[in-house]
């Protein structure tokens, strides 16, 4: 069991599916809690719990209206702000060369758009997954499962 803590915050994630897999990935990598921000489903929803397999009983989870604002709380609180996205023109790591600072929040945005201007400009760091092929980025709830296994490499 970690004992440094892991935050997962989902920005306006617009599918029922994706926050479902989220929460089994996040069950699977230890993750301290969710934060499900903006538009994003909370259960009880049937889709979530058809993915997650019960993780939704099992993260602790809370919806948070403005991301925004959740994030300047969790700066006060010494949480490193990590955004994952793709395809930006702002400068970003590649996530095999991160080294995380914990506790540590990651942040996932919306499936189309990611996330605003305005979060990634209140991230810490910028994360990248590299892309091989054509598309330019992978599903969140991939992208994230990677991401959250990496970064669980620095973690005691």
């Amino acid at each position: 069991m970690f004992t440094q803590e892991f935050y997962v915050v989902c920005d306006n994630i617009r599918s029922t599916f994706n926050v479902g897999a989220i929460f089994r990935t996040a069950d699977a990598a230890g993750i301290t809690k969710i934060y499900l921000c903006g538009y994003t489903p909370t259960p009880p929803r049937y889709e979530i719990e058809k993915v997650a397999l019960g993780a939704e009983k099992s993260v602790p989870w809370e919806h948070v209206a403005q991301t925004w604002r959740l994030l300047e709380r969790l700066r006060a609180q010494g949480v490193q702000i990590v955004a994952l996205e793709n395809n930006i023109d702002l400068p970003t790591i590649d996530y095999r060369e991160f080294v995380p600072k914990f506790p540590i929040a990651l942040v996932l945005g919306n499936e189309v758009t990611g996330l605003s201007p305005a979060l990634l400009r209140r991230a810490d760091a910028i994360i990248t997954l590299p892309m091989h092929g054509k598309k330019e980025s992978l599903n969140v709830a991939v992208a994230f499962g990677i991401a959250a296994y990496r970064l669980n490499e620095h973690r005691r």
